[in-house]
């Protein structure tokens, strides 16, 4: 298996158990992975349009992430607002509920980290992330997770 393969499914394989673990602490709180990202994503920043939301999404492609955020509406975790300046627009915040879960949510996230920290300790963290960057910078979930990290 030449190294660039055997590095896909590496990566592959870490993505479906670091995806694997995260549903399993989420079941107790009716969630899933993605609608854990939206929660926590709104937690950070407070109140995002529905567009703004859908730049920041890395678990979803596109701009327009209106089913997701339908289900945690539907859910009573987001509230949708018209926005003050122009009424065309959504704001999207999170309700008491939703606060609350996100901020559980973070203990789980919380959790997983310090795993991949105990995993990663001793080895040079930064030049696997600059091989990512230089694979994903130029795709849709590349650009999604750089605005997150504010460079955009």
């Amino acid at each position: 298996m030449r190294d660039a393969e055997h590095l896909r499914f590496a990566i592959l394989a870490a993505q479906r158990e670091g995806n694997r673990m995260l549903i399993q602490a989420l079941k107790p709180h009716g969630i899933t992975p993605s609608q854990a990202e939206v929660l926590r994503l709104l937690q950070q920043h407070g109140t995002l349009s529905l567009s703004g939301l859908g730049q920041l999404l890395v678990c979803e492609s596109g701009t327009n992430p209106s089913r997701l955020v339908e289900r945690v509406v539907a859910a009573g975790l987001v509230e949708r607002r018209p926005d003050t300046e122009d009424r065309r627009y959504l704001q999207l915040s999170l309700t008491p509920e939703g606060r609350s879960l996100a901020t559980a949510v973070a203990e789980i996230e919380e959790s997983l980290y310090s795993s991949m920290d105990a995993a990663s300790e001793g080895m040079d963290t930064d030049a696997v992330l600059r091989f990512l960057h230089r694979f994903i910078d130029a795709l849709p979930s590349g650009q999604a997770l750089n605005a997150r990290l504010g460079h955009d």
